[in-house]
C-alpha cells in the first residue's frame, strides 16, 4: 500500500462551487481572526497573562465538545513551550476529577455561548477552592463571562457553517488565542529552541538539540598512513564511501584527502601517479569534539559547506559525522 503510486489528477473535474466555498470560509475565517486581533481588550490579555506568569502551579483547560477538543491542542502547547499546563473533562471533573485541582492552579474554561452546562456547574467548586479563571467566551455578558477574574472575548460575528451552528469560526479563533498566549510566555521567559527540545525528546529538534556527535557518529573512518601512494589514496576513498580519507603519522591526524582535494591536486601536479598521500593532503584540517552538540556541529557544516567532519580527541581519530541533506 505504500508504494501505491498516486491518484492521476490530470484528468479529475473541478467542481467550482466546492473550490469557492473552501475558498469562502478561508476568506471568513481570516477575517475573524483580523477582526479578533484589532477589537481584543489589551487589559483583560494583560490580566490572563500575568495570571499565566504568576501562576504556582498548572494552567488547567477545559471546554466541552469541540471547545474541548481545542483545549487538548492549547494544554499541549503550552505543557511543551514551558508552561506547566493540563486539560480536564468538565464533566469528569464534576464527577470526582476536581481532586486533580490544586489552590494553586489558574483554569481557562472554554465557551463560545459562555451559557455550557458542564462548564459552569464548575464555577462554585472552583470559587470555594479559590482559584482564578480566565473566560474564552464570544459573550462577554454571558454567566461563565461574569464569574471569571479575566475574558477574552471571540468578537465572532457568526460561524462559517451555513446554518450558523457548527463550531468553525469559534474553535479556529479559540485556537488562535491559545497560540498567542503561549507565544507571548515564551518570549516574555526567553524560551530557546534547546528549551523546546527538552519537552520534544523524541522529535527530529529535539534529537538535534539534545544529540552529542558521539551518540551518532561512525567509528568507521577510512584512514591512511601520509607515506600511502596514489593507488592507495584511490582505494582508500572508493572502499570508505564516506568521499574523503584521514591521514595519518604516528597514529595521529596528519590531514585529510576529499574527493575535490584529489581533483585539483591532479590538476596541478605534473606527475600526482608518484605523489604520496602527505603531498596530497590538507593539513590541520577542521575537527570536532565528540562532546559537541549534533546541531552545532550542523552549523558548523553549513557554514563551512562540507558534509562530513573528522571527530576528534588529542588529535587521534575516533570517529566521522556526517551529514545527509
Amino acid at each position: 500500500m505504500l508504494d501505491q503510486p498516486r491518484s492521476d489528477l490530470t484528468n479529475l473535474t473541478v467542481d467550482s462551487t466546492l473550490i469557492e466555498s473552501v475558498q469562502r470560509t478561508l476568506r471568513e475565517q481570516g477575517q475573524a481572526l483580523t477582526t479578533l486581533s484589532q477589537q481584543l481588550d489589551p487589559r483583560q490579555y494583560a490580566a490572563t497573562l500575568n495570571m499565566m506568569l504568576e501562576c504556582k502551579g498548572h494552567v488547567i483547560l477545559s471546554g466541552m465538545g469541540k471547545s474541548g477538543h481545542v483545549a487538548r491542542k492549547m494544554s499541549a502547547t503550552m505543557a511543551s513551550t514551558g508552561t506547566p499546563s493540563f486539560f480536564i473533562h468538565p464533566a469528569e471533573a464534576f464527577h470526582g476529577d476536581l481532586g486533580m485541582i490544586t489552590p494553586y492552579d489558574l483554569l481557562i474554561l472554554i465557551s463560545a455561548s459562555g451559557e455550557t452546562g458542564e462548564i459552569l456547574k464548575l464555577i462554585p467548586s472552583l470559587k470555594n477552592f479559590g482559584n482564578r479563571i480566565v473566560a474564552i467566551t464570544n459573550n462577554g455578558q454571558s454567566t461563565l463571562a461574569k464569574h471569571a477574574d479575566a475574558v477574552l472575548e471571540l468578537h465572532m460575528t457568526n460561524e462559517a457553517c451555513p446554518n450558523n451552528l457548527a463550531p468553525t469560526t469559534s474553535t479556529t479563533l479559540t485556537m488562535a488565542i491559545g497560540d498567542a498566549l503561549a507565544i507571548a510566555l515564551m518570549e516574555k521567559r526567553h524560551f530557546r529552541s534547546d528549551d523546546f527540545a527538552r519537552y520534544h525528546p523524541g522529535g527530529s529538534l529535539g534529537r538535534r538539540l539534545l544529540t552529542r556527535v558521539s551518540d551518532v557518529m561512525t567509528s568507521q573512518v577510512p584512514t591512511i598512513d601520509t607515506r600511502a601512494d596514489f593507488k592507495k589514496v584511490i582505494q582508500a576513498i572508493s572502499s570508505g564511501c564516506q568521499g574523503m580519507v584521514a591521514v595519518t603519522e604516528q597514529q595521529r591526524l596528519a590531514g585529510i584527502i576529499t574527493d575535490g582535494d584529489l581533483r585539483r591536486f591532479m590538476e596541478k601536479a605534473d606527475d600526482f601517479l608518484q605523489a604520496t598521500a602527505g603531498q596530497m593532503m590538507t593539513r590541520q584540517p577542521l575537527t570536532i569534539s565528540p562532546d559537541m552538540m549534533v546541531v552545532d556541529a550542523e552549523a558548523i557544516m553549513q557554514k563551512r559547506r562540507v558534509s562530513s567532519l573528522l571527530v576528534t580527541e588529542n588529535d587521534t581519530i575516533i570517529g566521522l559525522l556526517r551529514i545527509f541533506n
